[in-house]
């Protein structure tokens, strides 16, 4: 099965409960092919969780979700090691963490320890307990949700968390065609209930495979350090992207043109991601404020706008 006929029938499955947002669904599967965790951050009822939930239920993988509370401790989310007062040893009790596919459900309620907790899991495929570690069975993705307008009882996520998504998405309001649909659709039963899986793990390695075998060429990655270095030379942008950054860009950029059925990546490929992987790790100056909306979305759509797209031709 090749990349593009993976996102096909993964995104079709999703679009069965929640519609209107194919592109957002092509987003979160690049993101699943390329190895990385995506942020959905909206306000209440736009279906961040239901779209986290119609990605796991068409995978045939393992999944649990975790309802982030200011009192969830980081040993609900790692596990712990406990006495079994039979066998007269310590036994570790894996946690939530350790499954396939992950939902964080309002990941920003949780206090700043505990959200750390799943930094290593998503950076480095692993947690360490009481100096064991112990290895994620593959694929381990992670799809966190936040609502950005609620404050009250909630802890923004540090930067260097924010980082460890690949890409953050909002979802917006639907159209109304799509709203139609929805309320046609939902009935004394909702479509989720009925959702399966229509594709399997090896699947998912197969594509992923492909993804990072797709060519980056050497004008494509220096227009992807241009980008880069267009952000940390902005007067309106405090830290710029990372080389972290960069990688992530390069990466969500293959992924994104596997699934278009390219073998190489074009600036095209690039300019389509790139608003969902460069704003979250910006850090904009404070007299930067926008009239109009994210700043720095706004800075990263003129950055793409301004920087020179390079031509390569492949043999």
């Amino acid at each position: 099965m090749t990349a593009q006929e993976f996102g096909k029938i993964l995104n079709d499955n999703i679009a069965k409960v929640i519609k209107g947002k194919e592109r957002e669904t092509g987003i979160i599967t690049a993101a699943l092919l390329a190895g990385g965790h995506v942020l959905l951050e909206d306000v209440p009822g736009t279906g961040k969780t239901m779209l986290a939930r119609a990605a796991a239920r068409s995978l045939d993988c393992e999944f649990r979700r975790i309802q982030f509370t200011p009192d969830l401790l980081p040993s609900d989310i790692t596990g712990i090691n406990f006495f079994n007062m039979k066998t007269q040893e310590f036994v570790f009790r894996k946690g939530a963490v350790f499954t396939n596919i992950l939902l964080a459900d309002e990941i920003n309620r949780a206090t700043p320890r505990t959200q750390s907790a799943l930094l290593e899991c998503m950076e480095e495929k692993q947690t360490t307990v009481d100096g064991e570690t112990y290895k994620m069975s593959a694929p381990f993705f992670v799809i966190a949700t936040q609502n950005p307008v609620e404050t009250a009882g909630t802890y923004p996520l540090p930067e260097a968390q924010l980082d460890r998504f690949i890409v953050r998405l909002h979802l917006g309001y639907s159209p109304r065609r799509a709203e139609l649909e929805m309320l046609s659709a939902i009935g004394e039963h909702h479509p989720i209930d009925s959702l399966s899986a229509v594709l399997t793990k090896e699947n998912v390695s197969e594509a992923s495979g492909e993804a990072l075998n797709v060519k980056l060429g050497e004008a494509s990655a220096d227009y992807i350090c241009e980008i880069g270095e267009a952000t940390r030379r902005n007067e309106k942008v405090r830290l710029g992207l990372s080389p972290r950054g960069l990688l992530a860009l390069k990466k969500m950029s293959q992924a994104y043109a596997a699934l278009k059925g390219s073998s190489f990546v074009t600036p095209d490929h690039i300019k389509a991601v790139a608003p969902y992987v460069i704003p979250h790790r910006l850090i904009c100056k404070e007299y930067a404020v926008s009239r109009t909306g994210n700043t720095a979305d706004e800075i990263v759509k003129q950055i793409l706008d301004d920087t020179p797209v390079p031509t390569e031709h492949f043999e």
